[in-house]
Formats: structure tokens, C-alpha cells, sequence
């Protein structure tokens, strides 16, 4: 029956037709230099904030969902590499509606920005978490519990001194797992290096070196993305069998903060149970060729063919900053800039595509404003704001105050 048919019964009921067609609300999370976690709710284009949490340390930077335990993982910012200062991680159980409920705190080495769940071959999970001004990687065993140590902590040092101020010391910036879940990368802002590590065969979840990328000097390696075809075979004899099994044709695309610029790789699985990268392409990450003085890449996401990249101060579409969509050539993998939109705020320093492709959240950091904005499946362009809601206070720009990120609970 159709609804028109039914709205009489319903009046009847004293139900209106607007209670019908009300969809459930969906969540996010954000976090905030301000020291909260922030629970939000977007239903029927209107963002609000059901939930403010003080939670992870002075600092939080970084949230990761494991979605199958409902719970979600909260790095913290604060600390260095000193070993007298540490940041933590945190766990953060999903209630029903949404909310969050604060579980067990680990410390960790300082200045955790960024996070990935990953799992042993017997299915037991890990994280890993990169440090920024910890100079360091490290490893957890999940779920954690209170006071939990580390399973591993890899400690860097430069082997020369970097290009620029933000060069000084080892800088992770980010750990991505690679597409067959066996193998860890890490861009190392400070360093010019994507660190490269392979997650053990066994049940030990522990991670063992591999040889560095080099990223040309002063180029400080932020973010990036893996893309792979999905298909390939086993090759007998590989003494790490399950890191090149389901592997066909592997590319990795890197945004530099520093020079400006994505760099694209053509990825290879080895028998000596490693990857190793090939540089194919320069780009810069911006209309005309060249970035505005005092802009920088930050984030960037994939779906498939399209890249997307968030850049900050740049004041592209004053007051606010941009996003940047580029497309990638089916024929040899190769990105060009598509378009530029809005980032609806200053800085944005993260963002994350939902799963249905159709909404993007925008984390900007300095407007301390979460956006929601359409996206087009079909095309891959980014529209209009369809919601906005400011999340704490607002940072100023180039400090490390303001929203630090913003993730959709799926």
C-alpha cells in the first residue's frame, strides 16, 4: 500500500507521515586538542553533538573503529620522544545510541597521530599507532587493557639532517596496511622515508623491518593510499606465502605536506617476503601547478578510480580552504587534477567518505567545524554542505589547537 492510501489511518492514530519516513540518525565521532571526544548525530541534514567526553589525554589526535567489538581506539597527541613524557591510547566503548563509555588507558611513547587495526594470521588484532613527535612506531595487542605495555616500539633517529624546521627529527605521520593485510607502511613527514614493515607469519602479531623507501629530500611524506586490482596468485616458495597471495596489480599514491605534491608508486610483492616501490609520477596537488605560499596537502581518501586530497590555507573558496578530486588512468595507473571544491572551513586536516559513497565529513581544524558534504556516487564530485556544526573551540592556524579528527561510525 502506498503511503498516500495510508495517511488517513495514520491520522487516525495520531501518527503523522513524517514519523515514517524519519530515517535513523547516523554517528560520527571527532576529537578535539581541547582534551574531548566528541559523539555527533546527523539526522535529516541537521548535525548536533549528543555527547562531549573527556577523554584520551590532553591531546586527542586520532580515532580508529574496530566496528565487530564496537569499540573505538583514541590516540593522543601529547608527549615526545623523551621517555620521561608519553601520550596514551585509549579504549572507547560504542553504547547503543551511539555514545561513548571510557574503557581501559595504556601509555604509549608520545605523540600518536595516527592509527590501523591489523590482524596475526590466527585472527588475533593488533594496532599500531605512528608518533609524530615520538619519533616512533609502536604495536598493541587488542583488546588492551589498563596499564598495558607495548608489544613493540620502534624508535627512529635521522641519518641526516632534514630540509626544512619541520624536519627535525623522525616525524611518522601515518600507518597504512597494504591491500592483502600483511604488510604496514609508514610515511615519515620527518625523515623523507616511507618506513615498510612486514606483520609476521603466525600468531605473534609482530612487526619485522623491511628495507625504507627514500622520498626525494624535503618533500616530508604525510599521507597515503593503496590501489590494487585484487587479482594474482600464490607463488610457491615465498617464505612469507600469504603476503603475495590474492596480490595482481598493486599502486600506491603518497601525498607530501612539505613539497606540495603526490607521488605515485607501482608496488611489488617479493619472494623475500617485502615490498618494494617504483616511482612512476611527480603531481602537484594543485590547479595551475603550483601551491599557494603557506598551503600544504593533508588528508587523502580513494574510491575507486577517484583521489581525493583536503588542502589547508590555502583559501581557495575564501573563508575557506579546498578539496582537491583527481582521477586515476585505468591504462597505467597515472592521477590528474579533475576539480576543486570547498572545504566548508579552515584546515582541513581530515575527512572520511561514508560507505555509501554519497556523504563526505570534513574535520577542519582551525574553524573547529565539522562539514557534511554531498557527494555525487555516480561522478565522484563533490558538492554542496548539506550540515555544519561547530565542535569545540576554534584553533588558530598552524598550532596544534582545534578539531584533529572526525570519523563516521560504519
Amino acid at each position: 500500500m502506498h503511503l498516500q492510501n495510508l495517511l488517513p489511518i495514520l491520522s487516525a492514530l495520531g501518527i503523522t507521515s513524517a514519523a515514517i519516513i524519519t530515517s535513523k540518525p547516523a554517528h560520527l565521532w571527532a576529537t578535539h586538542y581541547n582534551g574531548n571526544v566528541y559523539t555527533l548525530a546527523l539526522k535529516n541534514n541537521d548535525l548536533s553533538i549528543s555527547q562531549t567526553l573527556k577523554t584520551c589525554g590532553d591531546m586527542p589526535s586520532w580515532l580508529t573503529l574496530d566496528a565487530q567489538t564496537r569499540t573505538v581506539y583514541c590516540s593522543d597527541e601529547s608527549g615526545t620522544a623523551d621517555p620521561s613524557t608519553n601520550g596514551t591510547l585509549t579504549a572507547l566503548h560504542v553504547k547503543p545510541d551511539g555514545t561513548l563509555r571510557q574503557g581501559a588507558v595504556a601509555k604509549t611513547v608520545g605523540g600518536g597521530v595516527n592509527s590501523v587495526i591489523y590482524e596475526s594470521d590466527a585472527g588475533k588484532k593488533f594496532i599500531a599507532i605512528a608518533h609524530y613527535e615520538g619519533s616512533a612506531i609502536s604495536t598493541f595487542a587488542l583488546p588492551i587493557k589498563q596499564n598495558q605495555s607495548s608489544l613493540q616500539a620502534f624508535h627512529f633517529n635521522l641519518t641526516r639532517p632534514g630540509k626544512f624546521d619541520q624536519q627535525d627529527s623522525p616525524h611518522p605521520h601515518e600507518v597504512i596496511l597494504d591491500p592483502t593485510g600483511s604488510f604496514i607502511v609508514s610515511p615519515d613527514l620527518g625523515a623523507d622515508l616511507l618506513r615498510v614493515y612486514a606483520i609476521e607469519d603466525g600468531p605473534s602479531g609482530k612487526l619485522s623491518e623491511c628495507p625504507s623507501v627514500n622520498i626525494t629530500y624535503g618533500s616530508g611524506p604525510r599521507h597515503g593510499v593503496f590501489w590494487t586490482d585484487g587479482t594474482g596468485r600464490s607463488e610457491v616458495g615465498s617464505t612469507h606465502s600469504r603476503k603475495i597471495a590474492a596480490v595482481g596489480e598493486t599502486m600506491f599514491y603518497l601525498v607530501n605536506e612539505i613539497g606540495g605534491t603526490m607521488m605515485v608508486f607501482d608496488v611489488s610483492y617479493s619472494r623475500s617476503g617485502c615490498l618494494s616501490f617504483e616511482q612512476t609520477q611527480t603531481l602537484v596537488l594543485y590547479p595551475g601547478g603550483v601551491m599557494p605560499e603557506g598551503a600544504t596537502p593533508a588528508g587523502i581518501s580513494r574510491i575507486g578510480n577517484a583521489l581525493y586530497v583536503s588542502i589547508r590555507s590555502d583559501q581557495g573558496f575564501a573563508p575557506s580552504d579546498s578539496m582537491v578530486v583527481l582521477d586515476r588512468s585505468p591504462v597505467d595507473g597515472s592521477v590528474e587534477l579533475r576539480d576543486s571544491s570547498s572545504a566548508f572551513g579552515k584546515v582541513p586536516r581530515t575527512f572520511v567518505i561514508n560507505r555509501a559513497g554519497d556523504l563526505v565529513a570534513v574535520g577542519n581544524q582551525a574553524s573547529a567545524t565539522v562539514a557534511i558534504v554531498r557527494r555525487d556516487p555516480r561522478t565522484g564530485n563533490l558538492g554542496e554542505e548539506i550540515a555544519s556544526l561547530q565542535v569545540g573551540e576554534p584553533g588558530k592556524v598552524g598550532t596544534a589547537e582545534g578539531l584533529s579528527s572526525v570519523i563516521w561510525d560504519e
